[in-house]
């Protein structure tokens, strides 16, 4: 059994400034270098929790909400939620800041799933997650949720057995 960590050790926090190569013609953030940023963020994320080389798994509905203008900082914040066998699902928070304004806004929000692998591109166990803050316990609970909704997506469950999110529906 793999010692168990708390959502601390996996925090990662990333910054990057909006350049005109990272912007569209309209002097935006591209939506793809943010997807690239994210992934990059959330991975380290992933490996600093198992230790291991992670590869993505998935990646949760992400809407851009607000455009990323050319000179913004980019702030990403990550951090592991929970943990399975070999994958561990990773929670991640993007502001845009215009440091000269003193503006900072959310800007996106997405869950990231990873899979630990060995050095044969195997999956491999993780450590188990300790969630301690109420906001961490809230999102540790709702992960299986949502592990669930994605294996039943991607056809690797049936809508019958995933109890959770059955649970949501059922009238009392």
């Amino acid at each position: 059994m793999l010692k168990p960590k708390n959502p601390l050790h996996s925090e990662v926090i990333m910054t990057e400034m909006v350049l005109p190569n990272d912007t569209n013609t309209l002097n935006n953030l591209m939506g793809g270098r943010l997807l690239h940023w994210m992934d990059i963020c959330a991975a380290i994320s992933a490996q600093k929790h198992s230790n291991r080389i992670v590869v993505t798994a998935s990646v949760d509905n992400v809407s851009f909400t607000e455009p990323i203008r050319l000179g913004n900082i980019v702030t990403m914040h990550a951090k592991v939620t929970r943990s399975f066998n070999s994958s561990m699902e990773v929670f991640l928070e993007v502001w845009a800041e215009d440091i000269p304004a003193g503006q900072r806004i959310s800007t996106n929000r997405a869950f990231y799933t990873f899979v630990a692998v060995d050095q044969n591109g195997r999956p491999i166990e993780v450590p188990p997650l300790v969630a301690e803050t109420e906001e961490e316990k809230e999102l540790y609970v709702s992960a299986l949720r949502r592990r669930q909704l994605r294996l039943v997506l991607a056809g690797r469950l049936k809508p019958s057995e995933a109890t959770e999110l059955k649970a949501l529906f059922e009238v009392q």
